[in-house]
């Protein structure tokens, strides 16, 4: 039954050359089931990828150099916003850590700092201002003492995040870069 299905799915998709790219991937996502919909898929990009192919073999002979550019889909109803780059670029991988900046990923993890002030905002979250210039903000709601001259690192946690503790102690909290 289901090779039925994938063989009917793969001539779908390799029979309906007319329709558009973006047809076919709504066609594929109306699929309630999840093997079919994957086949579906599949057979999608196997399609686009030999039509590239197919199509780079034949204009190969009189092109010098090609550079390949992958294709972003662009919704008609938004208008494309432009980035904003930070006023001044970092300078150290200290300077990025826990930044908002889009490189490549540095290798450091851990960063020890000096802190200078700790202030409360009105929800009682904790701002914290360290020697270097850097400013953090307590992202969670755990109580956390800290005072001015007190060494505390900075580290990357799961999915992005950063936690602050020291290593006197075996508490931490979840702290988000401000500045």
């Amino acid at each position: 039954m289901r090779l039925s299905w994938i063989t009917a799915a793969v001539i779908l998709v390799s029979t309906n050359a007319n329709a558009g790219v973006e047809q076919e991937l709504l066609a594929c996502a109306m699929k309630s089931d999840k093997l079919d919909r994957l086949v579906c898929f599949d057979a999608l990009a196997e399609t686009v990828k030999t039509s590239q192919s197919s199509t780079s073999a034949a204009s190969a002979a009189p092109v010098v150099a090609t550079a390949t550019v992958p294709a972003v889909a662009v919704s008609q109803s938004t208008p494309a916003t432009p980035t904003t780059l930070p006023a001044t670029l970092p300078k150290s991988a200290e300077d990025e850590f826990g930044g908002n900046f889009k490189t490549e990923e540095k290798s450091l993890e851990k960063l020890y700092m000096e802190v200078t002030s700790v202030k409360k905002d009105p929800y009682g979250a904790l701002k914290i201002s360290f020697s270097n210039g850097q400013v953090w903000k307590q992202s969670d709601s755990r109580h956390y003492k800290l005072k001015a001259g007190q060494t505390v690192y900075v580290e990357k946690a799961a999915l992005g995040s950063f936690v602050l503790g020291t290593d006197t102690r075996n508490a931490t909290i979840r702290v988000k870069r401000i500045k």
